[in-house]
């Protein structure tokens, strides 16, 4: 059985939790989304615990900075999302996006070679345990129209008005 270190944290946009190995961020959820939560982890690590850490290996204190207004804090943080082959290509591809800037499924998927994998990207993107550090709300439809996100439009508007991207 695995032991991770989890940690509560408290963000302008509603309560995360972050779950960590190793100085590795293995998930970061809004907590509505606790269904969600515990499902992830084990289909991804099977049969774990989850031992309650104050500021585990400091990535909450870096998450937290995010929130405080230095958007970059989150930016080299190590992380560990699972997934398959293909997920962890587009997740490495979201990695990429600057904050402040949004892009397409379409130009994702063309950065992957096949700009026939839009649908394919859309799917990983949701699949996405670790938001905000891998930043699956920077996506948008091609039309500049803001497509789903795990913790809910609102959410996604909030963190582009907060990183700069949308200036409405």
């Amino acid at each position: 059985m695995h032991c991770f270190l989890t940690e509560h944290i408290e963000t302008p946009i509603g309560r995360m939790t972050l779950i960590a190995r190793d100085g590795v961020l293995l998930l970061l959820e809004f907590e509505d989304a606790s269904d969600r939560i515990l499902r992830q982890v084990r289909a991804r690590f099977g049969d774990v615990e989850l031992q309650a850490a104050s500021n585990p290996f400091g990535l909450s204190d870096i998450v937290r900075d995010y929130f405080r207004g230095d958007i970059h804090a989150i930016d080299t943080l190590l992380t560990d999302g699972g997934g398959t082959e293909f997920e962890k290509r587009v997740w490495a591809e979201l990695r990429k996006i600057p904050a402040g800037t949004t892009v397409s499924y379409g130009s994702i998927a063309r950065k992957l070679g096949d700009v026939n994998l839009s649908r394919a990207v859309g799917t990983a993107n949701g699949r996405n345990p670790i938001a905000i550090v891998v930043p699956c709300h920077r996506v948008i439809g091609a039309d500049g129209s803001m497509t789903g996100y795990g913790g809910g439009i609102h959410r996604k508007e909030w963190l582009l008005r907060y990183e700069g991207a949308l200036l409405v």
